[in-house]
């Protein structure tokens, strides 16, 4: 009974080494057919392209418009909770097409653009007005406007920057029992 106990370790100790020797030699031959593919390509002098790249092509001028901004931060200081603060940020279209705003997104609910929704041809100005309402906001604020337009590059961004102070708690009605 031993015997055979110890006879069917052995074979099955012996089967697990055949298999993994099998599978050690079969992933060297891999790493070796793969080592040997790319000293192949490196030979020929080819770069090597992701199956996933996408194609780019340069952007013709002729067709872009170019924003020109006097500035691209507007600084409104240090303001109360609630207060709203507007801001126009003027450009002009420096490029070579009419420059359309495709798009204009806020980094938050707080913050709301407006824009020059016609074409702007080039040499002429448009405008981008952003709103921040401060309520329920406190501490240093940077809302961003994200603006997608026919540009090179295609998004630019726009800021305004300050400090909200907050509520003083109390200072409309008293807070806690009243004692009498």
């Amino acid at each position: 009974m031993n015997a055979k106990l110890m006879s069917a370790a052995a074979f099955a100790l012996m089967l697990a080494l055949g298999t993994s020797c099998s599978q050690k030699s079969d992933q060297e031959a891999k790493i070796q057919a793969l080592e040997e593919k790319i000293a192949q390509l490196e030979s020929k002098g080819s770069s090597i392209t992701p199956v996933n790249a996408q194609s780019t092509q340069a952007a013709d001028p002729s067709t872009l418009g170019s924003f020109e901004f006097p500035e691209m931060e507007y600084e409104f200081g240090t303001i109360n909770e609630g207060q709203i603060v507007e801001h126009t940020f003027n450009f002009t279209n420096n490029g070579e097409a009419p420059l359309v705003i495709s798009n204009i997104t806020a980094s938050c609910g707080c913050t709301s653009p407006d824009w020059t929704k016609t074409p702007v041809k080039p040499g002429e100005e448009g405008f981008v007005k952003v709103v921040f309402n401060s309520t329920a906001k406190s501490g240093a604020q940077a809302p961003t406007v994200t603006i997608q337009a026919n540009t090179n590059p295609t998004v630019t961004r726009l800021r305004l920057k300050g400090t909200v102070t907050p509520k003083i708690a109390g200072a409309s009605a008293p807070v806690g029992p009243v004692k009498r």
